[in-house]
């Protein structure tokens, strides 16, 4: 996700309320963090379920989208 993606997301979540005060810099950087971690493991959850319904090229190009 862009970093304005992230902005949206976290103000459409109400978070930004929470953290965006003193060092926005810091708080943004963690928020990137989270994202990506989950982006992570939802890419993995949908590669589980593409091995279980069309075994390796459909699970490796989900988990491709990750080295991007």
């Amino acid at each position: 996700m862009t970093e304005a993606e992230i902005i949206f997301a976290a103000n459409d979540s109400g978070i930004t309320y929470y953290g965006m005060g003193k060092d926005r810099a810091k708080f943004l950087h963690h928020l990137q963090a989270f994202a990506e971690l989950v982006a992570a493991q939802e890419r993995e959850e949908c590669a589980k379920l593409a091995d279980i319904a069309e075994p390796y090229r459909t699970a490796d190009l989900i988990r491709a989208r990750g080295q991007t």
